[in-house]
This record gives C-alpha cells, sequence and structure tokens, in this order.
C-alpha cells in the first residue's frame, strides 16, 4: 500500500464467532481527504468504525495510521495518536455543561504531570488558562459559546449533535471518523451539517470518513465513497460512479435488503 496514506486498513476481517463482521475489508484515505462509507443497515460499516479505533481487534490484517501499526492499541492510545470520532447514539456527558464537555478532551494533551497538579504552581495554571481559553474559542468556532454554562441534556438536539463533532475535535485529530451525524436532523439541518463538515475539513485541516445513510449528504460532500454489502465491499468511487454503479442500486440505493439482525454495525 502507499506509505503516503493517511489510514491503511489493509485486508483487515474480523469474526465473532461463527459470524464474518467484515471480510478483507481495503480502504485507503490520504491527507485532507473526506471519504463516504455506506451500505445497509447489519453492513459492517460501524463494525469499521470500531477496528479503526481500537473497539475490536481484527481477526486478520492491519491497520496502518501515519506509518504506525495501529492492532493491538487500545482506543486511548489511538486517539492520542490523531484518530477522534462521534457515534451514531450521542455520548456526551449530559450532567456536563458544553463547556466541560470539550474541556475534559484536551486532557488527552496535558504537559503537567501529577506534581503540578497537586501544588498548582505556575506551569499548572498557566496551561489550565490556555485550556479553558482553547475550549472557549473551539465553541465560539461553532456558534456554542453562548451554551458554556448549559447542561448537554438540555441542549437541543442539533447543538449536542455539534457539540459532539467540537469534543473529538478538541484531541487534535488529523482523521475524524463521524458515524451518522446526520440522524434524526431534519433537511435543514442536514444542509447546515454539510457545510460544516467541509468547513471543519478546510479549517482544521483533517482528513473526514463519514457513515451516513443520508444520500444527499454522501453525495453531496464527500470526494470518494467506498460501499459495503454484508461486511464485503462491493464498490468503491467517486460520488457520480458509485450513484449508477448497479451493484450498488440493488444492494443499498434501490430497494433495501432486510437487514441481519444478528450482524453487528
Amino acid at each position: 500500500m502507499d506509505t503516503a496514506s493517511l489510514l491503511q486498513v489493509d485486508h483487515c476481517t474480523i469474526r465473532f464467532g461463527g459470524l464474518t463482521a467484515v471480510s478483507d475489508f481495503v480502504l485507503e484515505i490520504g491527507n485532507r481527504e473526506l471519504v463516504g462509507l455506506i451500505g445497509p443497515n447489519g453492513a459492517g460499516k460501524t463494525t469499521i468504525f470500531n477496528l479503526i479505533t481500537g473497539v475490536y481487534q481484527p481477526t486478520s490484517g492491519r491497520i496502518v495510521f501515519a506509518n504506525e501499526l495501529l492492532n493491538g492499541l487500545k482506543p486511548f492510545q489511538i486517539t492520542a495518536k490523531g484518530i477522534a470520532r462521534t457515534f451514531q447514539n450521542i455520548r456526551l456527558f449530559p450532567s456536563l455543561t458544553a463547556f466541560d464537555n470539550v474541556r475534559v478532551a484536551f486532557n488527552l494533551h496535558l504537559n503537567h504531570g501529577p506534581i503540578h497538579a497537586l501544588t498548582r504552581g505556575p506551569k499548572f495554571r498557566a496551561e489550565e488558562e490556555r485550556i479553558d481559553h482553547e475550549t472557549m474559542e473551539l465553541l465560539k468556532i461553532f456558534g456554542l459559546d453562548r451554551f458554556r454554562n448549559t447542561m448537554c441534556k438540555n441542549l437541543p438536539y442539533g447543538d449536542q449533535r455539534r457539540l459532539e463533532i467540537v469534543r473529538a475535535l478538541a484531541t487534535r485529530p488529523r482523521l475524524l471518523l463521524l458515524d451518522e451525524p446526520a440522524a434524526g436532523m431534519n433537511p435543514t439541518e442536514k444542509g447546515t451539517l454539510m457545510r460544516l463538515i467541509e468547513f471543519i475539513q478546510e479549517r482544521f485541516d483533517i482528513s473526514v470518513l463519514l457513515v451516513e445513510h443520508d444520500m444527499r449528504v454522501v453525495m453531496g460532500i464527500c470526494q470518494r465513497i467506498s460501499v459495503l454489502d454484508h461486511g464485503i465491499k462491493i464498490a468503491e468511487d467517486i460520488p457520480e460512479v458509485i450513484r449508477q454503479d448497479p451493484k450498488v442500486i440493488q444492494a443499498y440505493l434501490g430497494e433495501e435488503k432486510t437487514p441481519d439482525r444478528n450482524r453487528p454495525g
């Protein structure tokens, strides 16, 4: 595979007992690419996210990020290397404020040690002030600063979705994985989300891997789309080609197959 790629998923398979959830999957993402991953319910999309982020380990194959092997690493170690994600079901801390939800993500890159935290010396105070400032800057960029002291459970749904993305960005990723960010949004909110994703890619100079069922969103912003069906990649190309691919139309864009309720992802 091309070592210049940011992410390389190299012939990965994962089995759960007798079930093969993903089979011989290959994906490459370059710097500043916006790639879509689509497929019917149960196709294995979230399973691939879980492989990339260390929630699952592949049965075979390897995952390489910025020329480093990720196999065997835990999720927090992979996050520290520059991969962040959101989830299908929002996983904010509901009883923390918007400010504290974002601020906690900065702890991944703290420079002061336990002694500085205990003594609360100048180095500790300076870093705490820097983190407070950067947290507010992120909230302002996404128009969420007015919710600084609002508990997350009291935020509108769309703002919760945005806040989860902001928290992921606070870990300073080079690759952002978005798992169905348009779920539950109305058409106006989805249009806003599309502009937001493009803004994020440009503003933060990162790559994005997007799992999404809404074809208007995927076709509208992705540079390239990979298609899964029952854990197998059946197509990968630019949106215009994917839209007309007969295999894709049969598996996903046309009449959807009955999902396998026992299949992860």
